[in-house]
């Protein structure tokens, strides 16, 4: 009995999907390799997946030409970067094409100066910033910590991101509140939940956690900790000291 599976050949075929015309695409840059299910090593495996490998990577960098308005935009804060008297390659570590989208990498130092080229200029005008989030990578060595800006312009109808990478041992990013007040919450958020500093914050404090809470919850090297409840005469362990099983 025959099932009614598509060519891909011929009559009734169903086509390959086909990236944009022209548009670059970023090549993996692998980070990490992650074994077992969660990826946690302790007792005797009982899942049955204590053989799994998976790698982790994450989108590199593109090449030119990346397509559409992306090269223009591009094109374009280049040029505002060595008017001002830097070099491109001091400022912007690499782009990346992904999924039709584009991220631009900057270097820490020079975040608050982009954002407000990015504002300002009349052939950008990315006019808001819809916040930052951070991100951990723990194995991403030197660049732990990520602070990824969703940036739109309502004046040319557009998106990108800017990332922003520090180490675990400096966590430090300038603040972009000055170009961007509505990021003040944001940075605040991010500090709290990741650990994430943004230097010139107007008011760095606590938007989730107690004012005394040591630590940052979101943090990929974060305890689970947990209290113990008693259940019907039995005690259940805090999640960060219970049997693991691979």
């Amino acid at each position: 009995m025959s099932e009614n599976i598509p060519s891909t050949t011929g009559e009734g075929a169903v086509p390959e999907p086909q990236q944009p015309s022209g548009r670059a695409q970023a090549q993996p840059e692998l980070v990490d390799i992650r074994t077992g299910q969660w990826g946690v090593h302790g007792s005797g495996d009982t899942t049955g997946f204590g053989g799994l490998t998976r790698e982790v990577r994450l989108p590199g960098e593109s090449e030119r030409p990346y397509g559409g308005w992306f090269d223009t935009v591009v094109d374009v804060l280049e040029e505002l970067i060595t008017d001002a008297g830097e070099q491109v390659a001091d400022v912007i570590e690499r782009v990346s094409i992904y999924r039709d989208q584009i991220t631009i990498f900057i270097t820490r130092e020079h975040i608050k100066q982009v954002c407000q080229f990015l504002r300002d200029d009349q052939d950008l005008r990315f006019e808001l910033c819809l916040g930052v989030s951070g991100v951990n990578y723990p194995h991403d060595k030197g660049r732990e910590l990520h602070a990824v800006y969703a940036l739109m312009s309502v004046t040319h109808n557009r998106m990108l991101r800017l990332e922003v990478t520090c180490p675990e041992e400096d966590p430090r990013i300038p603040s972009v509140v000055s170009v961007y007040p509505g990021n003040d919450w944001h940075e605040r958020e991010t500090w709290d939940l990741m650990g994430i500093i943004f230097t010139g914050h107007p008011g760095l404090t606590r938007t989730a956690m107690p004012d005394d809470w040591v630590g940052h919850p979101q943090r990929k090297d974060y305890p689970l900790g947990g209290v113990p409840v008693e259940y019907k005469g039995a005690t259940v362990p805090p999640a960060d000291v219970r049997r693991s099983y691979n």
